[in-house]
């Protein structure tokens, strides 16, 4: 099943809120002082892993252009 454009911008601003959320929460950790360091290693990979698939779907949304 393919999505069509408004489906795949659509997501891509889940994801742009998933994104901010994440470093919104790890933030608050590394202020907390009560931060583990594997959690925090492990929510900027999933971080890192959002910020992928965004790009890789915004480019979804751009046209081929032929040169």
């Amino acid at each position: 099943m393919t999505m069509d454009e408004s489906e795949i911008a659509e997501k891509v601003r889940q994801l742009i809120i998933q994104h901010r959320d994440l470093d919104m929460a790890i933030e608050a950790l590394i202020e907390s002082g009560k931060s583990d360091v594997i959690q925090i290693q492990r929510l900027k990979k999933q971080k890192l892993y959002l910020r992928d698939r965004i790009t890789r779907m915004e480019n979804d949304l751009l046209p081929d252009i032929i040169a």
